[in-house]
Parts: C-alpha cells; sequence; structure tokens
C-alpha cells in the first residue's frame, strides 16, 4: 500500500496523563454488576469473553459458542478503520483508506458481502507525474494491464519494459511462498522439544507453515532472503535504470516506517505491502465503499448477527487482575474468561495493566519497542478534481483514469525519498512524500456533486519537532501548506480548491487512534520486530505473560495493514485455551 496503512483497531493514547477517560485499574475480584451502553444491547455481568476494541475476532470468538462483548473507545467502531464527516458533506477515511491486505478467509468466513461490504477495485492503480522541464511533463501510469503498463516504462526505459514482467513474477512467488506464514501463530521455538511424545510430535507440526515456505522458495531462496534483508534500494537497483519506476515501487517499502529506501530490510515492507488481493487478484488496492467505516460496519455486523454485543463510545476498559474482566470508566465491572486487546503492545501491557503482574524483562522489552512513526495523514474537501500539468482534466471536468490510483508526488527518484527521510531526522523537508488518493472518484457519495475528499498520506514528519518542539496549530498548519505547496506545483489551482481540511500528525494518530507514537503498524515492520519477536520474544503466540489476556492487534504476528490475521489468528488461539479451561 503505500499508505494503507496497519491503522486499524487501538484504544488511545499511550501515555497514561493523556488517557481522556481517566480509566482506573482494579485489583479485586469483579462485582456482580450490571451496566447499559447502546440501545442494542444491554451490557452483562459476565461474558466468555470481553474483546477491547474492535475487529473480527469477535465474530470467530461467538460463532465458536463464546458469549463476547467488544469494548471500543471511540464514539465510531473500527479502531482507525473509520469514516467521519469532519467537513460537512464529505465523509473521510479519516486514517487507514485502501484495502488489500484482509485475508481472503475472513471475506467468506464472516460473509462481509452479505453484511454490506463492497470493494471497489482500483485499475489503474498507480500514478507517477513528473516535475521536470518540458510540456506537458512525462508521467507513469501503472496498471494491471501488462502490455499498457510496460509501455508506460518503456519511456524511460526499454530495459525496465522488458523486466517488470519478470520482477512482478518474482515478486509474486515470494508472496504465494510466505502467504501461510499469515495465518498461522509463530513457531513457538520454547515448546520444542519439551513434553510427552505426544506433545512433542504436536510441537513439531507447527513448524510445517515455516518449512512450507522454505521448500516452495526453493533454490531461489538465497536471493529471497535477500529481498528480506537488503535496503530497498539495492534490490530495485539490481531489476530496474530508470528512477520515476524505482521511486514509485520504493513508496511501498518505506510507507508508515520511519526508514529510507536505502535502510537494511526496506524490502519486506514493500513484501508486506503486495501480499494481499481484491476478487482472487495478486496485489491489489481498492477503496471500501461508504468509507473504511463500512468494513468496520459489515464486520460488526457479522459479529452482531451470531450474538456478540457491543458498545461504543460510553464504555471504557481496563484489565482485572489475572485478567478475568475488566473494569469500566464508570467503575462496573464486567467478568470474563477471556480478554482480547486490539489495543497496541504499549497500551496493553504499559497502561491497562499493573506492572507487577508483568515479567520485568517483558516489560522492559515491550518499553524498548520501536515505534517511531513518519506520517502525517491530511484530509481535504475539495470543489474540483486536481488537474495535473502531466495529465490535464477534460474540459468537462469528469474523473479520468489516473485519478483513481495512488498518486506519488515528489517521487522523481528515490535518492529525493532518502533526502525526506534524512531531512526529517532534524525538521520536516521541505519536498516531504506525499500519496494522493481521490475515493469519491469511484465513490461520489462520499462528497456533495461537483466536488471530491481527498486524502493525503505524507511522510516523513517526527513525532517530535527540532528543538524539542511539539506540534501545535501553527506546526500543523505549517507543515499542511508545504505540501499543498507540493501538490500546487504539480496540480496548479489545487489550493483554491480546497474547501477544509483535517491533519493528523503522528501525536494525533496516536491520541484519537491509540497508534503508540503514530505508528500505523502498532510498531515498527523491521525484521528484529517481526514473526518470532512480534511484539517480543517468546510472546509471539497471541497469549500474554497474564493466563487468559491475548493481544490479537497489529502489534501482533503478522503486522498492520487492515489484514485481520492477527484477529483471527488469535481468536483461534483463544478458543483453543478456553476448551481446556
Amino acid at each position: 500500500m503505500a499508505g494503507r496503512c496497519g491503522l486499524r483497531g487501538a484504544l488511545g493514547p499511550r501515555c497514561p496523563s493523556r488517557w481522556p477517560q481517566g480509566c482506573r485499574l482494579s485489583l479485586r475480584p469483579p462485582a456482580a454488576r450490571l451496566a447499559h451502553a447502546g440501545a442494542a444491547a444491554q451490557l452483562q455481568q459476565e461474558y466468555d469473553a470481553v474483546v477491547i476494541g474492535a475487529g473480527n475476532r469477535a465474530a470467530y470468538l461467538q460463532r465458536a459458542g463464546l458469549r463476547t462483548a467488544v469494548l471500543e473507545r471511540r464514539h465510531v467502531l473500527g479502531g482507525a478503520a473509520v469514516t467521519e464527516e469532519i467537513v460537512p458533506g464529505f465523509k473521510f477515511s479519516r486514517a487507514s483508506y485502501l484495502l488489500s491486505l484482509l485475508r481472503p478467509q475472513i471475506y467468506a468466513d464472516l460473509e462481509l458481502q452479505r453484511h454490506g461490504l463492497r470493494v471497489l477495485p482500483r485499475d489503474p492503480y498507480s500514478f507517477t507525474p513528473l516535475l521536470e522541464d518540458r510540456s506537458p511533463p512525462r508521467s507513469l501510469l501503472l496498471g494491471h494491464d501488462m502490455a499498457q503498463t510496460q509501455q508506460q516504462i518503456a519511456q524511460f526505459s526499454q530495459k525496465d519494459a522488458q523486466a517488470y514482467p519478470e520482477y512482478e513474477a518474482f515478486m509474486g512467488r515470494m508472496v504465494l511462498a510466505l502467504d501461510p506464514l499469515l495465518d498461522a501463530p509463530p513457531v513457538d521455538t520454547a515448546a520444542l522439544g519439551k513434553g510427552s511424545l505426544l506433545q512433542q510430535l504436536r510441537n513439531l507440526q507447527t513448524l510445517k507453515p515455516l518449512l512450507q515456505a522454505g521448500l516452495a522458495l526453493g533454490r531461489q531462496l538465497p536471493h529471497y532472503y535477500e529481498v528480506l534483508t537488503a535496503p530497498i534500494s539495492k534490490i530495485l537497483d539490481h531489476w530496474f535504470e530508470s528512477e520515476p519506476l524505482k521511486a514509485t515501487l520504493a513508496t511501498d517499502a518505506v510507507i508508515g516506517a520511519m526508514a529510507s529506501p536505502h535502510t537494511p530490510g526496506s524490502g519486506y515492507v514493500l513484501l508486506h505491502h503486495v501480499m494481499g488481493e481484491l476478487e482472487g487478484r495478486r496485489g491489489a488496492w481498492g477503496y471500501v465503499a461508504g468509507g473504511m467505516g463500512a468494513l468496520s460496519h459489515a464486520i460488526a455486523q457479522a459479529a452482531t448477527a451470531r450474538g456478540a454485543h457491543i458498545f461504543a463510545d460510553k464504555v471504557r476498559g481496563v484489565w482485572e487482575r489475572g485478567a478475568r474482566g475488566v473494569v469500566l470508566q464508570d467503575g462496573t465491572e464486567v467478568r470474563s474468561k477471556l480478554v482480547l486487546s486490539n489495543a497496541s503492545p504499549q497500551i496493553t501491557f504499559l497502561e491497562l495493566i499493573p506492572q507487577e503482574q508483568l515479567p520485568e524483562d517483558f516489560v522492559q522489552r515491550i518499553r524498548q519497542l520501536d515505534t517511531r512513526s513518519p506520517v502525517t495523514k491530511i484530509n481535504v474537501a475539495v470543489d474540483r478534481l486536481p488537474s495535473f500539468l502531466a495529465a490535464p482534466n477534460a474540459h468537462d471536468g469528469q474523473p479520468l483514469p489516473h485519478h483513481q490510483c495512488s498518486i506519488h508526488l515528489n517521487c522523481e527518484g528515490i535518492q529525493l525519498l532518502h533526502q525526506a527521510f534524512t531531512e526529517a531526522l532534524v525538521y520536516c523537508s521541505p519536498r516531504p512524500m506525499i500519496e494522493l488518493c481521490i475515493p469519491s472518484v469511484l465513490d461520489p457519495g462520499l462528497a456533495p456533486p461537483g466536488c471530491h475528499v481527498v486524502s493525503l498520506f505524507t511522510q516523513y514528519t517526527p513525532s517530535v519537532l527540532a528543538g524539542g518542539r511539539c506540534w501545535d496549530e501553527q506546526a500543523r498548519n505549517a507543515y499542511a501548506d508545504t505540501v499543498f505547496d507540493c501538490i500546487e506545483d504539480y496540480a496548479p489551482g489545487f489550493k483554491a480548491s480546497v474547501i477544509g481540511r483535517d491533519i493528523l500528525t503522528p501525536p494525533d494518530l496516536e491520541r484519537i487512534f491509540g497508534l503508540p507514537g503514530g505508528n500505523i503498524f502498532h510498531g515498527g515492520m523491521s525484521l528484529d520486530q517481526l514473526y518470532f519477536a512480534r511484539p517480543v520474544p517468546s510472546y509471539s503466540g497471541y497469549r500474554s505473560p497474564v493466563p487468559g489476556l491475548y493481544l490479537c492487534g497489529s502489534g501482533a504476528h503478522p503486522g498492520g495493514g487492515v489484514m485481520g490475521a492477527a484477529g483471527r489468528n488469535a481468536a483461534q488461539v483463544a478458543i483453543k485455551d478456553f476448551r481446556h479451561l
């Protein structure tokens, strides 16, 4: 994705002093009291499972026969996969804004289409206009028609046009090999060789997805290993020579990451973003009709149709001793045999449960997680489509094929991306990396007639500005003005079309959506924070040091991106444990 992001499900800001509802901890056994929340259901005094933060796990738990309640912090369901009317008449996917990575099994298991989910595929899907001294400037348009895509690439390099199909096939084979690893907990290395012979044989079965991946990669394994560990710039230099193509592809390797294309391991982030599919097409991304909140609504409908209770806005949750339930903001205590947290590891283990209940080494590792975020998301209401110098609008003002794409600005070359990264270590770059999307092109109901909603996923912006300054209103607007100036260079008249804007810097993303440090994945997707080590070593299988407490959000394996895999996997582990209680 470039920017599609793991902006899913969270509880609130990381700092306890900024926990707006003042949730409290309770160490005594839960009292038998009732509270009312919402009009559709009455909060019960006891459940088999309580889920903190919305997501698919509630539907899976309820389907397995566990009486389940979902407690959402905000007034709107979905964590960061929400639709909000920030400017009157304009409906924004305020945080996450594209869909691809959601696992195919979840579509089928939860019958999401029956519950109203409709996804709008994009073709073409990527547009990179250039700033150059020629009229008109060139641009690069990528789509699913390989012949047309090769023709576009040939503007810059015939060699690259010929190499591109082979590159796509190479990456596709790697995705197919690693795909099974997404749908199972990581191998529990601590359990290998322990227990009875039967138990050891069962433990060895957990190695199966890992072994299958290795066998599928076969003799090409060393080359694929390089993709996982090398800087994406090195990988792309091996395949291509044209800078616009390399920079366009490199955006998927750094999106949401405080990393440069020259950072070792950035290749995995690119791979993560091409692991999805839409309607059977690998690597495709699309808009959710009605905005990302429509996805969260469909998942909630799947859960409530099976009998789950969902409560938003008035309900806030914290852990009870031994994870036997939660205490709500108003003091209501709810018993539960299992608690699944869709919040970040930091909120879950550093705020919502007393530190003395956790191993000291575990707490230290959670504190040390890299949650740096380069992302500032800007939602914009405009009264007309942007007209790019490289592809001017038609006289009737109707959308053209490139308007449905992820539009990459300041992406003329990889070095420009690297420069934006290095500048953000000191100050905000005057030429930030920008991914511009206009979902209302395919979903006109998001905006009034003739108008559009524009999503700007930008980086690199630090969480704290130079000199230790915080992001205040002046700093937010100054940065947004810089972004708008850049867009104006590519599409004159853009600034005059703006009706309103919503600026979300890394601290804003943390405060509103509970993304630690503003990180869209609940933590970096670097190799030291993946698979065996997500969130920390020895606790990558969704269980926590507290019996009955599970981590099921983007901070767990396999990471974020509105993927749903962590929630589905964690629910299956919790269901198995519940049956052995």
